[in-house]
């Protein structure tokens, strides 16, 4: 096994200190707001739950201390979110060094040289399969993070194919957080928001589901005017890249180990977010399958495991700047917990509703969910939080539409807020930074905003 001087996940100095610092700008402005934004608490049920309902201003309480705000990415991690946060670290840390593993095997270029010497003439029909497949993952399952497994493959494939790691990020991470914002199933926000405030998510299913064919239209425009700059520049390189494939045998052995090893991935995945008992562990458990079976797959490959253990080694280093991240957009959540500001936001709800046409109160309450979505980032946290108080307060609308609109505000922002760890980690993959996903993807949101808007206008209308 050869291997390689760049890691897979290489994450430039320019995008980590561009992201850090930006990170650490909005960590700053949320220490002052605990100071500007009144203090409150949530009175407490016989079970020791928050009372959503019982809301107290606390003038008696001041901001979070300064030099606990500043040391809010390491406190963050012994919080009530330190172990989630930390499982997740060492979620993307092991996947990364699995696929280094991977790439140095040669799996990577064996699976999609494959590919894409089979799909070479029908490209187009690829890239829709491929964002389909993605797409259907995060609307159906609720996958978002465990995305980050396949977006080497799919990256690879897409140069192969002749577009760039740009499009494979569109077809794999794109497409799935747009379909987890559309939402059909989606255990982590539609069922989950739907049982809290007590509605069957089968109910008028019908709206969603043409939402769910508009949306994926959106993406795949998206998708196919931007392809449509870059192809044909990229085309020539493809094809060189088909002359330089391996010998077929040893070929189609590592093809034939890697196809068995993310089978068994896809699997897992799937029977983590339906099963029940499942639910909630698909980062834990992927996390434990891809060390044992990462390296036993590089093993097979190769049949030499002190090389997996380098390229292990070096996957696992390379991905060490993501734990940054994670750590900074963790914390913002952590300080205005710790400087009892988020009962004061979510007591807000209420307020804004009052008085106001339907239309206009659905608007207030998905620009709610909105700013609460900037600072925490957990859809089950904000559904518990949200739905909780939306389940008995009365705004004019029907519970259907709650779960609609919390869904549009908690979903597709996770590919436009910096706060969102999957997207600054993915673009770190691909090499890209955050500005030039806004720059690139500004479009988009705003036509995806239009639709959203007349798709509440319309649910309203039609009384959904």
């Amino acid at each position: 096994m050869q291997q390689k001087k760049k890691a897979l996940l290489n994450i430039s100095r320019k995008t980590f200190f561009e992201v850090t610092l930006l990170l650490v700008v909005l960590l700053l402005v949320s220490i002052v707001l605990t100071y500007i934004v009144p203090r409150g608490s949530f009175g407490l049920l016989p079970d020791g739950r928050p009372d959503y309902l019982s809301y107290t201003r606390r003038d008696d309480l001041s901001g979070i201390p300064v030099w606990k705000g500043i040391l809010a990415p390491v406190l963050v991690f012994f919080s009530s979110d330190g172990l989630t946060l930390a499982v997740l670290s060492v979620f993307l840390l092991v996947i990364s060094a699995s696929f280094q593993v991977m790439e140095d095997a040669g799996g990577i270029r064996a699976l999609v040289g494959a590919v894409a010497r089979r799909y070479g003439s029908r490209r187009r029909l690829l890239l829709i399969l491929l964002a389909f497949l993605f797409y259907c993952f995060g609307a159906f399952l609720g996958l978002f993070e465990e995305m980050l497994t396949m977006l080497p493959i799919v990256v690879s494939l897409c140069v192969l194919l002749g577009y760039d790691a740009f499009t494979g990020f569109l077809c794999c991470i794109l497409a799935c957080g747009l379909g987890f914002a559309t939402a059909i199933t989606n255990p982590f926000t539609v069922l989950l928001a739907s049982e809290i405030i007590g509605v069957n998510p089968m109910v008028n299913i019908w709206f969603r589901l043409i939402i769910f064919a508009v949306m994926f239209l959106l993406l795949l425009a998206y998708i196919f005017l931007y392809t449509s700059r870059t192809a044909q520049a990229l085309a020539a390189s493809s094809q060189e890249a088909f002359t330089e494939a391996e010998d077929p045998a040893p070929e189609q052995r590592k093809r034939r180990i890697y196809v068995l090893f993310l089978s068994a991935a896809l699997l897992v995945i799937v029977a983590a977010s339906v099963i029940p008992a499942l639910q909630g562990l698909a980062v834990p458990i992927l996390a434990v399958y891809f060390l044992i079976f990462g390296i036993t797959a590089g093993w097979a490959a190769t049949g030499s495991l002190p090389q997996v253990l380098r390229s292990f080694l070096r996957g696992f280093v390379s991905a060490l700047p993501t734990i940054v991240f994670i750590a900074l957009s963790g914390s913002i959540k952590y300080v205005f917990d710790q400087g009892s500001i988020l009962p004061t936001i979510a007591d807000s709800i209420t307020a804004a509703a009052s008085g106001h046409s339907a239309l206009a109160v659905a608007l207030m309450i998905y620009l709610i969910v909105l700013v609460l979505e900037f600072f925490i980032s957990s859809s089950t946290a904000k559904a518990i939080l949200v739905m909780g108080i939306l389940a008995v307060v009365q705004v004019g609308l029907s519970k259907e539409m709650l779960v609609l609109i919390y869904t549009f505000a908690d979903g597709y922002t996770n590919m436009l807020f910096p706060t969102s760890p999957v997207l600054l980690i993915s673009l770190s993959m691909i090499e890209k930074d955050y500005f030039t996903w806004i720059r690139r993807s500004w479009p988009l949101f705003l036509v995806n905003t239009v639709l959203v808007v007349l798709f509440l206008a319309v649910g309203i209308a039609v009384g959904y």
